[in-house]
């Protein structure tokens, strides 16, 4: 016979599963599944499934028609306590009448955070925070940082061959990987708030940096980082600006006339300090405008130097490699990580959670890093 924290466990992580079904790094808003359960059996599921729908519990309530009255719920956040695109999650549970409510994890939103607890509490609502805590934590990485650091969630992304080059010694990169990784690429830019590419790569390769394939969940915002303002005004993104959302970063001392020129064809300017030394962008600051604009998750494509800027800083969160059975060779053929390294390979940084998953010909290695 299972034991009932053995039944509690196995009804979270039906929860988790639920919630996993909107994972797609979208919008600041987390990622949340929700069951009820009223003597051993599940009357009722639910998750947040996009930007301004019901809510986990108000779905998993819906469904249990009436029935919910002295029933446990299983959530894997926190349940609200304000108005924002929807009502409070913590009125609809006491309206329901449930009796206990088991959350794997507290909200970090500052508005919740704790609160929404206390108040199913002070109506008499039995509660329990912590079962599978480190689960939902894991699935709500992105949001929690938005929310405790406000910075976005930074995924570094490059194919490589098997010897480790992304491209030829003349640059050549096209193709590294074959159409199903390609897909998937594709699919992981549909999730994403927005693609970050640095002036050479748009100036190299004019790329357009949308997902082409199937239905993106959203369209990611074309973010390009361009000190001098070289992104000419012909390029395939800035054509395309009035279409898909496109924003270029410069330099404070940036030419007024090439920003205008973006401007009127319809991509955002921002301009931000120097790094320290005045080699490219100060990072964090790009950092801290895209997090004022909510964005929850940013895909970095850029070539060797801007994501070894990126891992240089420790700025980046996760790696998504895609590794083709090719060899290149090459002393000038250019790695993926280009900027100062590491000492020591004592100092290296390990990919946390990383399995190889093999698609197409070759594989991808996604992970965190720690």
């Amino acid at each position: 016979m299972p034991t009932r924290r053995a039944d509690e466990s196995r009804f979270m992580r039906r929860a988790l599963q639920l919630a996993a079904r909107g994972r797609g790094y979208v919008e600041p808003n987390p990622l949340v599944g929700c069951v009820v359960v009223r003597r051993g059996r599940v009357i009722g599921e639910g998750y947040h499934e996009r930007f301004g729908g019901p809510h986990a519990e108000v779905e998993a309530l819906r469904e249990c028609g009436g029935r919910a009255r002295g029933a446990t719920v299983y959530v894997t956040l926190e349940p609200c306590c304000f108005h924002g695109k929807t009502p409070p999650c913590t009125d609809a549970l006491m309206a329901a009448g449930v009796g206990r409510v088991v959350a794997a994890m507290r909200d970090p939103n500052p508005r919740v955070a704790g609160r929404g607890l206390r108040l199913l509490r002070r109506a008499g609502i039995a509660t329990e925070v912590g079962l599978l805590a480190a689960e939902a934590a894991a699935l709500n990485a992105p949001f929690a940082k938005l929310m405790k650091e406000r910075r976005p969630w930074v995924i570094l992304k490059w194919a490589q061959s098997l010897d480790g080059k992304i491209a030829t010694h003349t640059r050549d990169s096209k193709w590294i990987t074959d159409e199903t990784m390609r897909a998937h690429a594709h699919r992981t830019r549909g999730r994403v708030d927005g693609v970050i590419v640095g002036s050479g790569t748009v100036l190299a390769d004019d790329p357009l940096l949308t997902c082409r394939v199937g239905r993106p969940r959203r369209v990611a915002t074309r973010i390009v980082l361009d000190t001098k303002l070289r992104t000419p005004a012909a390029c395939r993104l800035v054509r395309t600006a009035g279409e898909i959302p496109t924003w270029v970063f410069c330099g404070l001392r940036a030419p007024w006339l090439r920003s205008r020129t973006l401007e009127s064809a319809g991509c955002v300017v921002r301009r931000v300090p120097l790094a320290a030394g005045g080699s490219g962008l100060d990072l964090p600051a790009v950092l801290d405008v895209l997090a004022q604009a909510e964005m929850t998750n940013v895909l970095v494509e850029g070539g060797g130097a801007l994501l070894g800027s990126f891992f240089d800083q420790q700025l980046a969160d996760e790696a998504q490699v895609y590794v083709a059975p090719r060899l290149i060779g090459g002393r000038e053929a250019p790695g993926a990580l280009q900027g100062r390294g590491i000492e020591r390979v004592g100092e290296s940084v390990l990919l946390r959670e990383a399995q190889p998953r093999r698609l197409g010909a070759g594989w991808l290695w996604q992970g965190r890093l720690l």
